[in-house]
């Protein structure tokens, strides 16, 4: 009786561990010889963003700083400006990153480029690329 009553707490275990780990995105490992984007906000925690970025776009804008980890695989793919809103630039110049929307049911239409590598420019949407809003680094 015990061993049937384990072995379904196991199983139970087992199925929730992999609802949860097939249902979250990944990100992918940084590519191999691809350097760490500069600091954003250098080293003081107190440097301001400005004003119309959400605080999902500031919590993307660190993990870029950092380097990750991610939490949408697309994050970190080349953005290909298809519709040329964003300075013309060589491919593979610019990436996307995924800014969380809260009640989102995907990945939402929010999200920064950065241009560069390490990023030297970075542009905020939250309408899915139809405008573009530059992020200027704080001092």
């Amino acid at each position: 009786m015990w061993r049937v009553i384990r072995l379904g707490i196991l199983l139970a275990v087992a199925l929730a561990a992999y609802g949860w780990w097939s249902g979250r995105e990944h990100s992918p490992a940084r590519p191999a010889g691809t350097r760490a984007p500069a600091p954003l906000d250098g080293a003081s925690p107190a440097a301001r963003y400005p004003s119309f970025l959400p605080s999902e776009a500031i919590a993307t804008l660190r993990a870029i700083e950092r380097g990750g980890p991610f939490p949408y695989e697309r994050d970190g793919v080349v953005f290909q400006n298809r519709e040329r809103r964003l300075p013309d630039r060589p491919r593979g110049y610019y990436h996307e990153y995924t800014v969380r929307t809260p009640s989102a049911s995907d990945r939402g239409a929010r999200r920064i480029i950065v241009g560069g590598d390490p990023p030297e420019v970075y542009y905020y949407t939250d309408d899915h690329y139809r405008s573009f809003r530059r992020v200027e680094p704080p001092q």
